[in-house]
């Protein structure tokens, strides 16, 4: 039985989501516990599950990124319709 099989396909995950379960593989890997197939399994799903943490902090990044320059925008005609009274 392997456990990505019983997992949600990592696309599917909020940034929480995937951050928790990451946290959750990173601690049971730190135990040192884990038979190799079932570790080597859990790294796997380590480094996908960190890879849709990136993807989805780039795409906030972006959003963010966006509503300053649109602030930014905003901030400079109104300051320019101000100056204009």
């Amino acid at each position: 039985m392997e456990p990505s099989t019983l997992l949600p396909d990592v696309t599917s995950l909020s940034f929480e989501e995937a951050l928790k379960e990451l946290e959750a593989v990173v601690r049971r890997l730190e135990e040192g516990r884990l038979p190799l197939e079932e570790a080597i399994g859990s790294y796997e799903r380590g480094a996908l599950l960190k890879e849709r943490c990136e993807a989805l902090l780039a795409q906030a990044r972006l959003k963010v990124d966006a509503i300053v320059q649109s602030a930014e925008g905003a901030s400079t005609l109104e300051t320019f319709h101000h100056d204009d009274e």
